[in-house]
């Protein structure tokens, strides 16, 4: 049986960008199970209304284009006169599209930035002020293990993932001193509907997976866990940081023919 969480986050009021499902709508759960109340956003309202039904009476759904100023304010502006302040954003809300690298349109190009990076910047320039007035708090964006290395078929996305990297730091220098921890996590082999779009079985989705240290795919409950614990106190000390929770997908993979392999041939 599994121990009680600790309130970790009593009192605190976050707001979890593409809450909807996959890892945003896991990250809300885990921060109301550990006392926060939670904002989530998205683009998708029928997805959203769901979401909060099973989220319970702590969660509130907004409607939300993240890469739109103008509704970065409104989504700010409700959640104070909700919650009274700000104390957590979690930049989560993000795009995949596949192409070759000579392949993208300009399109494509600028819907994986906008939604992937520029909407980190918004949001972050939308909330600071917001949670410094309430005595600092905790800022995480969403980044990707292909914003540590790379990958072949998303150019464009790993391109935007290294930035939310780069920025996740310029705003940890920045923010710190107003009492903002800023921190970049990196998800990989999450069995989410962008990561696993034709809802592959889990024995069919993890067999790629076996090539790193885990062995399998990831949960999204896997990535809420530690978002929880960047926007908790217990990270009071990390600012800028970068934590891949991807199962070893950053740190190498196995040859089966070497020594040291579990799947040896």
């Amino acid at each position: 049986m599994n121990a009680p969480l600790q309130q970790r986050l009593a009192g605190q009021t976050a707001i979890v960008t593409g809450g909807a499902g996959g890892i945003g709508r896991a990250t809300a759960a885990r921060l109301i199970s550990e006392g926060a109340q939670v904002v989530i956003t998205d683009i998708n309202k029928e997805a959203g209304h769901a979401a909060i039904k099973k989220l319970g009476d702590q969660a509130l759904f907004i409607q939300h284009d993240v890469t739109k100023p103008s509704q970065w304010q409104n989504v700010i502006e409700h959640t104070i006169s909700a919650y009274g302040g700000l104390n957590i954003l979690v930049n989560n809300a993000g795009v995949c599209i596949f192409n070759g690298l000579l392949d993208y349109s300009l399109e494509e190009i600028q819907t994986i930035l906008n939604i992937n990076l520029l909407s980190v910047m918004l949001g972050t320039q939308a909330a600071a002020p917001h949670i410094s007035k309430a005595g600092g708090g905790a800022i995480i964006n969403m980044s990707s293990s292909e914003g540590l290395s790379s990958v072949n078929g998303l150019s464009a996305y790993v391109a935007s993932k290294w930035a939310v990297r780069g920025y996740t730091k310029a705003s940890a220098m920045e923010l710190g001193p107003l009492g903002i921890r800023v921190n970049s996590v990196h998800p990989g082999g999450v069995n989410t509907p962008m990561a696993n779009p034709t809802a592959m079985g889990k024995a069919e989705f993890d067999e790629p997976y076996k090539k790193y240290p885990a062995q399998h795919g990831a949960e999204p409950e896997n990535i809420a866990s530690v978002v929880a614990f960047l926007a908790s106190k217990d990270a009071a000390h990390c600012m800028g940081a970068e934590i891949a929770v991807d199962g070893g997908m950053t740190t190498g993979k196995y040859i089966d023919f070497l020594p040291g392999s579990p799947n040896p041939v």
